[in-house]
């Protein structure tokens, strides 16, 4: 047993502990003391060092492991939509608009109607609400509803109106107007087109966000997290009100969450103005990556593919390529990370050319001034990447961010899309393989923010009703162990946080959860129904589910 002679604040027993640890894998009890792991050991040990005041917990067999980061997450769109139309469960085109229906009737007129997650290629229709369909059930409200990808939005005329898109208005750089054949705006707009619409929607005060944030982290530790990264969205509209209530929540001490925040890629020459570096802040809350996008997404066909779709053409890019490297090179040199969205296959061939090119270039520095960013670069989603890109990416020692549970909500999608060549998607255990460092995320509000459910759809490449039968392009299916490894010591490590968090070590923060069932042992489909029962933050029980 390793320890300490402190006496703990609080001691767990008769615990199947799974430390991640690889020195010392299993333990029945831990110790913790002011927010750290003081000891790991059996029953017996800890229970010994016990003093008059130590709270003792019997897990009573139950599983802990550590808390669980989630490097991919939009929070403030994700808090800010909990209180809006949750449509990613609507079945049909149908029942999105009897929603839309009902909250009119509830609302005063003018007043908008936001919703987000809906996805057509999962309806019996497969088609995309329209400003008339909108207009049909809510003629007296603005309404703009995000698709689940959150790469396009529907929105009816009058939120057009409110806009100022009509027929003359041109596309804006990097989005889409989509008008019909008489010139006439359709009401769906991709990628940037929708932050026209962002722009005239009332924001939330202050304390409504932070009272909003505040109930989004109290859920989050229902889902066993404990860290996480919150990403911009395209356009960074909501970046300054989201790291403003980052910082009020951290210095009023209600921030129980080890965040970094990245910063939009449109405020770089700011960032480095003011000297900002990755990695600025405290166990709580740090500054992260700068974000840029190097393309769409394959629902709204945006995706830069290598070869057309079977529906559409071959995507788009977001900017230029050299304007992109040149922007990377200006943040590395001043030291700020970045990460960069390519969801398409030829989005992440440009990409990985970008960061070879970087990679000879920085080789060639003599100047001994230059102090890279604290954290590595890397790619966000790689959902389509040919195998010899696998490789380079590999070499290369960038890490790939992926989102599990977004496959199994993009199966249908893929195969409607691009057939066969579906077989690069989500390629989880080839980017393993290389030895790729992939961190497992949500991008949530995009997919439902639990863990467990992205453990389960790595695991099966399953829907949760068990389609496709023995999985979707099986071959890539990954273990339960390297599943939690995903959300547990890949992202402690690439954070440069391995000496504090990731695994049930003494000396490491306190940060673990207990769940209702041995995950690792279990029918991989019952991981995506675990719950969990106890989520221990820095020390602290944040969550207790009885």
């Amino acid at each position: 047993m390793t320890r300490n002679a402190s006496v703990p604040d609080l001691i767990l027993l008769n615990g199947n502990i799974h430390t991640m640890d690889s020195q010392r894998p299993q333990a029945r009890a831990i110790g913790i003391r002011e927010g750290q792991i003081i000891v790991v050991g059996e029953n017996e040990a800890v229970a010994s060092l016990a003093g008059q005041n130590t709270e003792r917990i019997d897990l009573n067999g139950r599983l802990a492991i550590p808390g669980l980061m989630d490097s991919h997450f939009h929070f403030y769109d994700w808090a800010m939509g909990r209180q809006q139309l949750d449509l990613a469960r609507v079945n049909s085109l149908d029942e999105l608009l009897d929603q839309v229906a009902q909250t009119a009737g509830q609302l005063p007129q003018e007043k908008w109607i936001l919703g987000q997650g809906w996805n057509e290629s999962d309806w019996p229709e497969h088609t995309m609400p329209r400003r008339d369909h909108l207009d049909a059930v809510a003629p007296s409200h603005p309404v703009a509803l995000w698709r689940c990808d959150l790469h396009l939005a529907s929105v009816n005329s009058r939120g057009l109106e409110l806009a100022g898109i009509d027929e003359t208005t041109p596309d804006p750089p990097d989005g889409v107007i989509e008008k019909d054949s008489a010139g006439r705006p359709t009401g769906i707009l991709r990628e940037l087109a929708p932050n026209l619409v962002k722009s005239v929607i009332p924001p939330p005060s202050a304390d409504e966000l932070v009272a909003a944030m505040r109930e989004g982290i109290a859920h989050l530790h229902t889902l066993g997290l404990t860290a996480l990264h919150d990403v911009r969205l395209m356009g960074g509209l909501e970046g300054a009100a989201a790291l403003k209530a980052w910082q009020l929540l951290n210095e009023k001490g209600k921030l129980d969450l080890r965040c970094w925040v990245s910063i939009a890629g449109e405020r770089l020459e700011e960032a480095i103005a003011l000297g900002l570096r990755t990695g600025l802040g405290d166990d709580r809350l740090r500054i992260g990556h700068v974000k840029y996008f190097a393309d769409g997404g394959m629902g709204a066909r945006t995706a830069w593919m290598l070869e057309p779709y079977l529906d559409a053409g071959t995507g788009m890019p977001l900017g230029s390529m050299s304007e992109l490297r040149r922007n990377i090179e200006a943040a590395e040199k001043a030291g700020l990370a970045v990460i960069v969205h390519a969801i398409g296959d030829r989005a992440n061939r440009e990409i990985i050319n970008v960061l070879e090119e970087l990679v000879e270039s920085r080789s060639k520095l003599k100047t001994k001034s230059f102090v890279p960013p604290a954290l590595p670069h890397r790619i966000e989603h790689t959902q389509m990447i040919r195998s010899e890109d696998i490789q380079r990416l590999a070499n290369i020692k960038v890490a790939a961010c992926v989102q599990p549970h977004n496959m199994i909500l993009d199966i249908n999608m893929i195969d409607e899309s691009v057939g066969e060549r579906g077989r690069w998607t989500y390629a989880y255990k080839e980017m393993l393989d290389a030895g790729i460092p992939v961190l497992f995320s949500s991008d949530a509000p995009v997919c439902d923010p639990s863990p467990l459910v992205g453990i389960h759809a790595a695991v099966t490449r399953q829907r949760l009703d068990g389609t496709p039968e023995g999985g979707w392009y099986p071959e890539q299916r990954i273990s339960v162990e390297d599943a939690v490894r995903g959300y547990t010591t890949v992202p402690a490590a690439f954070y440069g946080q391995s000496r504090k968090m990731g695994t049930l070590t003494p000396g490491k923060r306190a940060d673990m959860i207990v769940l209702d069932r041995e995950i690792f042992e279990v029918d991989p489909m019952e991981n995506a129904d675990t719950r969990v029962e106890m989520t221990i933050f820095d020390g602290r029980i944040v969550y207790r589910s009885n």
